[in-house]
């Protein structure tokens, strides 16, 4: 199949992408990067240099959420490079055809915070700027599936992978001696491994059942005392110590209340009801393969 894929040198588009050209795929990447394209893949740095139509789209483009403090100029910067792409990417896909499947990023930030409630893809939307940031993303596509495209909605949780992301920075300390984790520890980690993030990417594209939003997040969230305590088993730590929240509110000011203090359990609910098996379904598993790498 032609798959075309935004992001697709970031974390998730990096690993998917190399999972579509073993299985035999034509692949065309939007990247900011100068890149030299190849017999495999043909890299892009403008939607507009899209010219042919593509039976997959998959959209993962974003500036990272945790990547500078959110100052009102960031925030913008982080709403223009998800929704304002977005519309550009569906403009330019009505006019050189749309796809059979439109797969686009969202987050489990849709959700909003709670220590109580467990979410799946059924629940509304919460409160706070991810919340609307994640609700506006999606409602960027929201008109094409009248179309004929069969449109998928990646709520995604904090992806683990050894090198990239999340987990060398979650786990940083611990390669000091020290074990630690966010604020009091007793706020929900809603976690996928980076084999199953691309795993159930793919089932979403061969599975025709699947449609609308679909939370990645393994079925064993757990709390970020309970991350540390899996970590601490699989490394060689002295002491534990939980990062303040003050501290944390003074470093990175909005983004602690909004990423780092408070999470949500988030069920992966439509995965699992339409046949997905998880090859890390517990993060002991997880983390066991993560630090073997």
């Amino acid at each position: 199949m032609k798959v075309f894929v935004t992001g697709g040198t970031g974390l998730i588009g990096r690993a998917l992408v190399k999972r579509l050209l073993v299985d035999g795929h034509d692949v065309t990447v939007l990247t900011r990067q100068t890149l030299d394209s190849s017999e495999a893949v043909t890299y892009i740095n403008s939607i507009d240099d899209l010219e042919t139509r593509q039976d997959i789209v998959v959209n993962l483009a974003g500036a990272g959420l945790a990547d500078r403090r959110w100052s009102p100029a960031y925030k913008k910067e982080i709403r223009a490079s998800r929704i304002d792409l977005t519309q550009a990417l569906v403009s330019r896909l009505r006019d050189i055809g749309m796809p059979d499947v439109f797969i686009s990023g969202s987050a489990i930030g849709f959700y909003g915070e709670s220590k109580d409630r467990d979410f799946s893809e059924t629940d509304a939307v919460g409160s706070g700027f991810s919340a609307q940031l994640c609700h506006d993303w999606e409602a960027s596509i929201s008109d094409i599936g009248s179309e004929g495209t069969r449109c998928v909605l990646l709520r995604t949780g904090v992806v683990l992978d050894r090198a990239l992301g999340a987990y060398p920075q979650m786990t940083q300390s611990f390669r000091f001696g020290l074990a630690s984790w966010m604020g009091q520890g007793d706020h929900w980690l809603s976690w996928i491994h980076l084999a199953d993030m691309v795993g159930a990417i793919l089932h979403c594209i061969h599975n025709e059942a699947v449609s609308g939003p679909v939370n990645m997040t393994a079925p064993s969230p757990v709390t970020h005392r309970s991350f540390s305590d899996e970590v601490r088993k699989a490394t060689t730590t002295l002491v534990g110590m939980g990062m303040p929240g003050w501290v944390m509110r003074l470093m990175v000011g909005e983004m602690a209340d909004e990423l780092l203090l408070t999470g949500q359990r988030v069920m992966p609910t439509k995965l699992l009801s339409t046949g997905y098996e998880f090859r890390f379904g517990e993060l002991r598993d997880a983390v066991a393969d993560l630090e073997q790498q």
